[in-house]
């Protein structure tokens, strides 16, 4: 393997791209019509385009991506998350290409991005599941009273899940009867929208649970690693915000349970690569199975903070056929972590309206640096954000020895952390972390989302950098007005250092 081709954009593709550049392996970007000046087209040896900017005319396309690869005598390709990555089309045509796909074979992908054939792969490793959800998908033409029946079945309050894919969409709440048929219809029209597949099942939902996934590593000769558990239960809308390693509701005992059951369910599908195993922690402390990601996760980074590993490299080297031995990837090294890291996903939102999206320039951005601060970032001043695909701008990731001193790193870094020209979730983040339950570590799936209406859209109070200039020039011109003649020309030499002129020249 000497050039790997990144079907992917953003963050990721950055953070694959240097991972090669570190192994001495050239890497290959592509890129849409909007994303020909993005960065992680320029910062790859070699770009190719790949069509329009919507995704299902470039970053989704099958065809486009293999004759990039072919055209730029890649050897394999690296999916990232999101886009193809779990698409068991994808993996096979990329085989099928003669190239090595950097993640699992389409026949695992393809069982377990079921996720009611995952279930059964796990119940069949002797893993528990979500109780009281019946097994089987719903058909999409399934009539009323069959979906009524199946929903008495599994027992209220339940969640409606899409079968495929993730992320939260195709998933309702269901607490009554009554509102039943039209939560399914939703959820089957927004799954049959995201992923093509309008199936969807029923599962009890578990009041005040806990979300813990377990990242395995599995090579191709019959080994399987689990890493330290990672905390992913503040979510907004089923959709994971902030994560961090490892989990303050994880005991020494309960990490050796669950981090087994993890690696019996990766085993008992011939799991290859990186992958996550995904489950639900409800109050007494019991787990369950809810589901396996067969690709790497966005909170990656956090695992190798505290494990000191490059997850993205020994995709590569699995990929290529090593074992996963050594020191580095001992057992025990990676059940016992070192510190505690957490990670902000720092989005493209307006908080202060619904978090809806805010597209638009980057004119101005100054990110977060000092020890034990990571930035996994796709963006730079200049560039344009896109509605046409994830508003996620970067991951603020923080290392620290405990989990006080990750939050205490956290909060100074999300200080630094500015982007001018939009508007983002990083005021939100920093009200996140002065609340108590956060600060505890006592919060849930629904958590968020409790607290976030309770707000009831109160603001989020965030001084923009550049009312501190105004300020500070404020302050200044009244100092100097207050000074002698013979004095005011020795306090306008240090006014555009005190004020920092340089950011309002316009």
């Amino acid at each position: 393997m000497k050039k790997v081709l990144i079907a992917n954009r953003g963050e990721i593709a950055v953070r694959v791209i240097r991972a090669c550049r570190e192994m001495g392996l050239s890497s290959v970007a592509v890129y849409s019509e909007c994303d020909r000046t993005a960065l992680h087209a320029r910062y790859a040896d070699e770009s190719y385009p790949i069509g329009p900017s919507a995704p299902l005319e470039s970053y989704l396309r099958v065809d486009r991506i293999i004759d990039a690869a072919r055209r730029a005598g890649a050897d394999a390709i690296h999916p990232g998350y999101g886009f193809l990555s779990e698409n068991e089309e994808f993996a096979r045509a990329v085989r099928d290409a003669g190239l090595t796909f950097i993640g699992p074979p389409a026949e695992v992908i393809a069982l377990m991005g079921s996720k009611t054939a995952a279930r059964e792969a796990a119940q069949r490793a002797g893993v528990a599941v979500v109780p009281g959800a019946p097994a089987g998908a719903i058909a999409a033409g399934a009539p009323d009273d069959e979906v009524r029946h199946l929903a008495e079945a599994t027992g209220y309050p339940l969640l409606v899940k899409a079968v495929s894919g993730g992320g939260g969409k195709g998933m309702r709440t269901v607490t009554d009867a009554a509102d039943l048929i039209g939560a399914v219809r939703a959820a089957r029209s927004e799954a049959g929208s995201a992923f093509g597949d309008a199936a969807v099942y029923f599962e009890r939902q578990l009041l005040r649970p806990r979300h813990v996934e377990v990242q395995v590593l599995g090579d191709q000769h019959g080994a399987v690693l689990p890493f330290v558990e990672r905390e992913c239960s503040i979510q907004r809308r089923h959709q994971k915000v902030v994560e961090e390693t490892p989990s303050p509701a994880v005991s020494p005992a309960l990490r050796r349970a669950i981090t087994s059951a993890a690696a019996a369910v990766a085993r008992s599908v011939g799991y290859t690569n990186a992958g996550t195993v995904e489950f639900l922690l409800d109050e007494n402390g019991s787990f369950y199975f809810l589901e396996m990601n067969t690709r790497l996760q966005v909170e990656h980074a956090i695992t190798e903070m505290v494990t000191g590993l490059d997850l993205v490299q020994w995709q590569i080297r699995i990929a290529k056929g090593e074992r996963l031995e050594g020191p580095q990837a001992s057992a025990d090294r990676l059940l016992a972590p070192h510190g505690h890291s957490i990670e902000c996903r720092v989005y493209a939102e307006d908080p202060d309206n619904q978090f809806l999206p805010s597209p638009g320039r980057i004119v101005d951005l100054r990110e977060p640096a000092g020890p034990g601060v990571r930035n996994d970032s796709g963006i730079e001043a200049g560039l344009d954000v896109s509605l046409f695909y994830d508003p996620m701008l970067s991951k603020l990731v923080v290392w620290a020895a405990t989990r006080d001193d990750a939050i205490a790193r956290l909060r100074r870094a999300l200080g630094e952390y500015h982007v001018g020209g939009i508007k983002t979730t990083l005021p939100f983040f920093r009200w996140l972390l002065d609340q108590p339950e956060f600060a505890a570590g006592r919060f849930h799936t629904t958590y968020l989302d409790d607290v976030l209406r309770a707000r009831d859209g109160k603001p989020f109070v965030d001084t923009p950098p550049e009312i501190e200039d105004v300020a500070a020039i404020a302050a200044v011109i009244d100092s100097v007005l207050s000074l002698a003649p013979a004095n005011i020309k020795v306090q306008a030499q240090n006014w555009k250092a005190q004020a920092r002129i340089e950011n309002l020249r316009d």
